[in-house]
Parts: C-alpha cells; structure tokens; sequence
C-alpha cells in the first residue's frame, strides 16, 4: 500500500509496522521508475515523501541524492538504499531487515 506524506505525519506513519520509506521528487527520472516497481510490491507499506516539499526530512534521514528507500520497523530506521533498484533487491533489503 501506497501513502504520501502529509504535513507532519511521518512520525505516525512510520511508529508501528515495517515501512518503506520512498524519498523522491516529481522531476526525478529514475523516481518515476522506482515508483512505478514500488506499486507492483504486495505486503510491503510505502510511504513516499517528496523531497522538494519536505527537504528538512530528507536532511534529517542523510538523503544526498534520490530515489533513496528507508525503511523502519517499528519507528526505528533499520536500512537504506540509495539508487534506482530492481524489484527483487528491495524484497530482498525489506525482508533481510525483518
């Protein structure tokens, strides 16, 4: 399931579960391609924050270029992926960190 960040909803969004964190922007290239692999994952909880209108967020979590995948479990961050990846490597990172 697919959610965007509202104002300042992050710490609810991510305290509870394992989440996917999407760190993107509408402009970018390859965010458009990892959104587009991010809709086709079943059972994984993405929320997708645009970096251009939440960038004090995105500094906070160390996000220097973009797409960047976060994921929490629970409120705390377990991983990062920086990077355009394929559907079977973020599987693969959201399972291994479970």
């Amino acid at each position: 399931m697919i959610k965007y960040l509202k104002e300042n909803d992050f710490e609810e969004e991510v305290k509870s579960g394992v989440v996917l964190v999407d760190f993107y922007a509408d402009w970018c290239g390859p965010c458009r391609r990892m959104g587009e692999i991010l809709e086709t994952l079943e059972d994984v909880n993405v929320l997708k924050v645009n970096t251009d209108e939440h960038n004090e967020l995105a500094s906070a979590f160390g996000v220097m270029s973009i797409p960047t995948l976060v994921l929490f479990k629970d409120g705390t961050n377990t991983g990062k992926l920086i990077g355009l990846q394929s559907k079977e490597d973020i599987i693969d990172f959201v399972n291994s960190k479970n």
